[in-house]
C-alpha cells in the first residue's frame, strides 16, 4: 500500500493552507455523495480527497466544476446536522 504524504499534494498546490481548504471541500463533497475520481477502496473521504489532489485530478480551479453530488436534491446540509437533545419532560 502506497503512503500518501502532504508533500505529494504540495507538488500540485501552492501552500498547506490552500491544501487544507481544498481537501476539506472535496471531502465534504464526497461524504455528501459525489463520485470519487480515484478507486475508493475502504478509504475515508479525507484520504480519497488527498489522493485526488496528489494525482492532480482536483485543483483549486476545477473543484467547483467537479460533480458535487449524484443527485443534488438527495442530500442537504440538514441531513448531516447533529440533532439537539430533547428537553426532559416532568
Amino acid at each position: 500500500m502506497a503512503r500518501l504524504t502532504v508533500e505529494d499534494c504540495l507538488e500540485n498546490i501552492n501552500n498547506r493552507y490552500d491544501l487544507v481548504l481544498l481537501a476539506s471541500k472535496r471531502a465534504r463533497q464526497i461524504s455528501m455523495g459525489a463520485e470519487p475520481l480515484v478507486p475508493a477502496k475502504q478509504d475515508k473521504p479525507t484520504v480519497i480527497a488527498l489522493r485526488e489532489i496528489a494525482e492532480n485530478l482536483i485543483t483549486v480551479e476545477n473543484i467547483d466544476k467537479v460533480n458535487q453530488f449524484d443527485d443534488e436534491d438527495e442530500f442537504t446540509e440538514a441531513d448531516f446536522a447533529i440533532p439537539t437533545p430533547a428537553e426532559p419532560t416532568e
